[in-house]
This record gives C-alpha cells, sequence and structure tokens, in this order.
C-alpha cells in the first residue's frame, strides 16, 4: 500500500517565518543576501580604516574614564562587533566614544566609591538593560518626531568641536583636561600657544591629510578604489618609523597590551545597581539620542531606510554583552561611523571587519601599530569632520524658515557651548518649544450662503444671515490651543448676541481633542443653551463623536444636533444637513437680508461649496 505523500507547506511556511525572523533582527545576516565580492572588498578597506582610528581613539576613551586602555580596545572589539550584527544602519560603528566616556566619568565620580572597572561594567550592563527595555517597548519611534534640524545642528556642533579638540595632536601641544567644560580652554590655549607648534608633528599630520586628498582625487580621475585613509594612516607610520621621528618629539600611539578581552560576569549587586540606576538611565537615552541622530545623518546621504526600534535594540544588546567582556557602556561613534561611511562601507559587516582588525592588532600587531602618529590621526579626523557637514543641506535649512535656522544654529552652538551628549537634548526641547504654539494654532473662518447660494468663506462685503450664523473650526484641540479656543468661542458668543438663534459649528478638521479643550467645549455649549442659542455641529467625525458623547459634550449640545461626518464621497452632506437643520428650526423667524432667508424655499441639495 503506497505511503501517503508527506505535506511539508506548513514545514516550509514555519521554516519562512524563522527565515524572515532572523534577516529582520539580524540585518547583517541579511545584507548576505546581496553580497559581492566587490562588497566584500569594499567592507573590508572601511573595516581597516576604522580600525587604524578605532585602536588610539579606544585607548584615549579609557583613559578619559581613568580605566586601563585595554578596556577600551575591549570595548572596541565586543561592543563593535555585535552592535554591527544587528544594527538597521550599514554604516553606523559602534563602541567607545568621547561623549558617552565624559558620562561615564562623572556618574564614576559621583559614586566616589569601589572599583572603578567593575562599576564602569557593571554600568554597562545597566545601560544596556534599559535601552533593552525602551527596544521592546518600541519606544524607539518615538525619535520621529525630533525634527531633522537637530540632526543637522548635531553633525554641525560634532564637527566643530572635533576639530577644536584634534588641533592640539596635530599642532603636538600637550592635552589639558577631559571633561567637555575643557574643550574652549584647550582650543584657546592651541591658538594662544600655536607659536610653540612642533614642526615635524605638524607636518606627518598635514602629509598625512594631502596624501589622503591626493588619492581621493586619483580615485575620482582614474576610477579605482585606492584605501585613501588607511594608506594615509600608514603612510605617515613608515615616515615616524623610517626617520625616527617618535625619538624626536612626534606623539605615537605607543605600545599596547595585548590580549583579548575574556568572558567575565559583571559583579552585581543590589546596592551597586540601585547606586547607578539614575546615571544608568541617563547614559542610555544619551547613547541612544547620540547613535539614532549618526545613524540618521549618514541615511540622508546614502538614502537607506532606518528601523530605528532595531536600532535601539542593537545598541541595547551591544551594552549587555560587552558587559559580559570587560566593556565599559558605549554608542554609536560620530567620528569612526563618519570615516566608515567615507571610506565605502556598504554593508554592517564593515564593522564586524573592524572589530576584528582592532582584535588582531591588540593580539598580534600591537609593535607594527606603535609608530601611528597621533598628528596623522588628527589630520584625518579634521578631514573627516569637514566632510561631516553637508554644507549644501545647511544652507538649504537656513534658508528655508526662521524656525529651522534656530534649530540647526542653536544645536550647533549648545554642541560646543554645554556639551556635545547634551546638543541633542537640547535641540529636542528647542523644536518642542518652538513648534508647540504653530502646533496650537486654531482656524477660525465665518461661512456665508452667498447670493447664488454658495456656501464659502465670508469675505467683508457679505452680509451674514441674522439668524444662522456658521463657522469653521480646525486646528489641534490639546491643552497648547486651549487659550486660543477659547478666544474663538469668545468671539462666536459675542456674534451669537446680535440675535443669532442657531449656530452651526463646521469640526471636520479638529484633531486630537484633550480633556482640556473638551471641557472649554462643554462649558460653551452650556453657557449657549443657557442663552437659548441652539448649537449644531457638524462635519464630526466618528472618533471625535466617541469622544464628544465621553466627555458630556453631545448631552448638552443635543445628539440630534451632531451631523456625523460620513466618508461616503459626498464630502459635505453633513455640513449640508446641518445648515438645512438650522433652518428648519427657525422657521418664519428670518432676517429678511441674507439670501437663503429670502428663498427658503430653495432645496439644500441645490447649494455647493467653495470652501
Amino acid at each position: 500500500m503506497p505511503r501517503p505523500a508527506h505535506d511539508t507547506s506548513a514545514e516550509n511556511g514555519t521554516s519562512g517565518t524563522w527565515t524572515a525572523t532572523l534577516f529582520r533582527l539580524v540585518p547583517a545576516i541579511d545584507s548576505l543576501r546581496a553580497y559581492s565580492w566587490r562588497t566584500l572588498q569594499a567592507d573590508t578597506l572601511a573595516g581597516l580604516t576604522v580600525g587604524a582610528v578605532a585602536v588610539p581613539q579606544a585607548m584615549a576613551y579609557a583613559q578619559i574614564i581613568g580605566l586601563p586602555p585595554q578596556y577600551g580596545l575591549y570595548t572596541a572589539i565586543v561592543m563593535t562587533a555585535i552592535g554591527a550584527l544587528l544594527d538597521s544602519s550599514k554604516q553606523l560603528i559602534n563602541g567607545p566614544t568621547n561623549a558617552i566616556s565624559i558620562a561615564v566619568l562623572s556618574a564614576l565620580v559621583v559614586s566616589g566609591d569601589g572599583d572603578r572597572v567593575s562599576n564602569a561594567i557593571l554600568l554597562a550592563l545597566l545601560v544596556g538593560s534599559v535601552q533593552l527595555g525602551i527596544a521592546l517597548l518600541r519606544l524607539g519611534d518615538l525619535t520621529r518626531f525630533i525634527s531633522h534640524g537637530v540632526i543637522v545642528g548635531f553633525t554641525l556642533g560634532a564637527a566643530v568641536l572635533l576639530i577644536m579638540d584634534q588641533l592640539k595632536n596635530l599642532l603636538g601641544l600637550p592635552a589639558m583636561g577631559t571633561g567637555h567644560d575643557h574643550f574652549l580652554k584647550r582650543f584657546w590655549l592651541t591658538i594662544k600657544d600655536i607659536d610653540l607648534t612642533h614642526r615635524s608633528t605638524l607636518l606627518v599630520g598635514l602629509a598625512a591629510v594631502v596624501l589622503a586628498l591626493a588619492l581621493r582625487g586619483v580615485n575620482r580621475w582614474l576610477r579605482i578604489h585606492i584605501p585613501e585613509l588607511l594608506t594615509a594612516v600608514i603612510g605617515s607610520a613608515a615616515i615616524v618609523w623610517y626617520w625616527g621621528l617618535d625619538e624626536q618629539g612626534v606623539k605615537v600611539v605607543g605600545h599596547m597590551p595585548a590580549g583579548l578581552p575574556s568572558f567575565q560576569w559583571p559583579d552585581i549587586t543590589w546596592p551597586r545597581v540601585q547606586q547607578f540606576a539614575g546615571a544608568s538611565v541617563t547614559i542610555a537615552l544619551l547613547g541612544l539620542l547620540e547613535a539614532i541622530a549618526m545613524a540618521k545623518a549618514i541615511a540622508a546621504k546614502t538614502r537607506q531606510k532606518l528601523d530605528i526600534n532595531q536600532q535601539c535594540l542593537s545598541e541595547a544588546v551591544a551594552n549587555v554583552g560587552g558587559s559580559l567582556f570587560q566593556c565599559f557602556p558605549g554608542s554609536g561613534s560620530l567620528t569612526r561611523s563618519n570615516i566608515n561611511q567615507q571610506a565605502g562601507a556598504q554593508t554592517q559587516w564593515s564593522g564586524i571587519i573592524c572589530a576584528a582588525a582592532v582584535a588582531l592588532v591588540v593580539w598580534k600587531l600591537a609593535d607594527y601599530a606603535y609608530y601611528i602618529p597621533k598628528s596623522a590621526l588628527a589630520g584625518i579626523l579634521i578631514l573627516s569632520a569637514q566632510r561631516l557637514v553637508d554644507w549644501g543641506q545647511l544652507r538649504y535649512y537656513f534658508r528655508t524658515t526662521r524656525f529651522d535656522a534656530w534649530i540647526v544654529a542653536l544645536t550647533a552652538i549648545s554642541a560646543v557651548a554645554v556639551s556635545v551628549e547634551f546638543c541633542v537634548i537640547i535641540g529636542v526641547l528647542l523644536s518642542f518649544v518652538l513648534y508647540v504654539p504653530r502646533a496650537a494654532r486654531m482656524h477660525l473662518t465665518e461661512l456665508v450662503i452667498s447670493d447664488d447660494r454658495t456656501v464659502r468663506e465670508r469675505v467683508a462685503t457679505d452680509v451674514p444671515c441674522g439668524k444662522v450664523r456658521i463657522f469653521n473650526l480646525e486646528g489641534e484641540l490639546f491643552f497648547g490651543a486651549a487659550s486660543e479656543l477659547e478666544h474663538h468661542l469668545e468671539h462666536i458668543e459675542r456674534v451669537a448676541k446680535e440675535g443669532a438663534r442657531v449656530l452651526v459649528l463646521r469640526v471636520k478638521r479638529i484633531r486630537n481633542p484633550d480633556a482640556v479643550c473638551l471641557e472649554i467645549l462643554d462649558h460653551f455649549a452650556t453657557r449657549m443653551r443657557d442663552a437659548r442659542v441652539a448649537v449644531v455641529m457638524c462635519g464630526v467625525r466618528a472618533d471625535l463623536m466617541k469622544v464628544l458623547r465621553a466627555s458630556g459634550v453631545v448631552q448638552h449640545v443635543g445628539a440630534d444636533h451632531m451631523f456625523v461626518f460620513q466618508e461616503t464621497g459626498t464630502v459635505w452632506s453633513s455640513t449640508l444637513g446641518a445648515i438645512r437643520f438650522a433652518y428648519e428650526m427657525i422657521g418664519d423667524d428670518t432676517c429678511g437680508r441674507c439670501p437663503r432667508c429670502r428663498q427658503l424655499a430653495g432645496d439644500a441639495k441645490e447649494w455647493s461649496y467653495s470652501i
């Protein structure tokens, strides 16, 4: 007897669902479906270029916090690799950053006790946990309400700050301080002491910049892909090694500790969790804003689509995973992401290659990285900062509206004058401060029926009906508009005192009502009822009707006085019905002035609108 065929449709469906979920949660794997040798070449060159910058940066950021340099390298390996696997952005590079390192330093200094290394690692776990909660609750979508002008201002301010901070390395001047409040002071001392510049240091840095620019021109001219930034770093290191410039005062990366990060549980105790809870929330939000701002800035150039909640998830897992391998908190890096994008990275695998390159350097090539001059890295960072700013877009924002110009300018200024980690928050607050008054504007227009029986907006020469007054009210009906709503309703009340018997309110374009404005509308309806003036509401959408009924407005206006908007193609049906109903209410008590009162025998179906 033949065996029945095995039905695999359900299995195939399950397999397809798992595959789709995997591709969505791990975008780096999804990118492999269209991967090619050319893409691998581009990602490899970009990853190696970023790795050359990541090594000294990671060591410097660890020193900002007061940790041994190897912990910065661990963070640059583990967080960069995990983040790249899960990143929605194809070019964003995760790991230690200047802004987050300063915030971590502040949190550790405030705590004042305990081992700084274990505290920093625990802080990474707490920061990642907060970010994981944000990702799971899908709160990352709230960032879509951040004006793009904030992103433009952020990139401009961060670029200026980066240039100011790197001038000391380019000119060979001694570093001073680590906090943001020292940036302006360092910049002033750099300009003041420019006559003390170490010429060899400056020449090496400028040589790296010139070589990078020259190779960029060659690439464009010959349409080839020489890794300009990586070649500039290697070339400057070769110059220092060949002429022994490190012995003549040119600062180099120097000796690096060997060894890769190992798995180790963070030291978790409840008192320490409580101690760092507040700081972890702040750093988590700053990290997400920094990463999302950078991802959006890159996406604006590459025209790629971002999944913000996926981006939040990548930051969360990178911090949690990093804490298990002796990493301190990190985020999306401004400088390394920018270099990655400019170096030609095509997918998230450039970040994984970058992490592998840092691991290889730490493990096997530490001696060869010794000769990389800090001035060359500073020159490349300054060059990258200049390229970071989209000057055409910047001019566009300053040319369009004062609202956009203020957002961009104040965000950029706050990055330099306050701090780069808080400038995005300041920009967001400014967006709301400047936007809410605009959103709170409500518009009131009076409608009339003209001699040709067309319902349209009233002009100065129109004589309105003395018995039925028609108004169109539109805008956001939330607490910010309460004052303006009261002003408009007071105007309608004054009109009603001129002898009107019926007020027709068209509310089709009323949106997002809240309790404050609904109470104002309810009190208005009550006062009109007491004054024996009927209120008829038309264009009422189903969602608005539900709220009006729940708030008691329908009870005070009267259910038969509510004309619900029906999306059936007859756009003006509820308004026409309300006006016809209003004239039926007044009966023979006409004003004798308006065309409707002179032609009561007319049919409302013959009316038309030009609103």
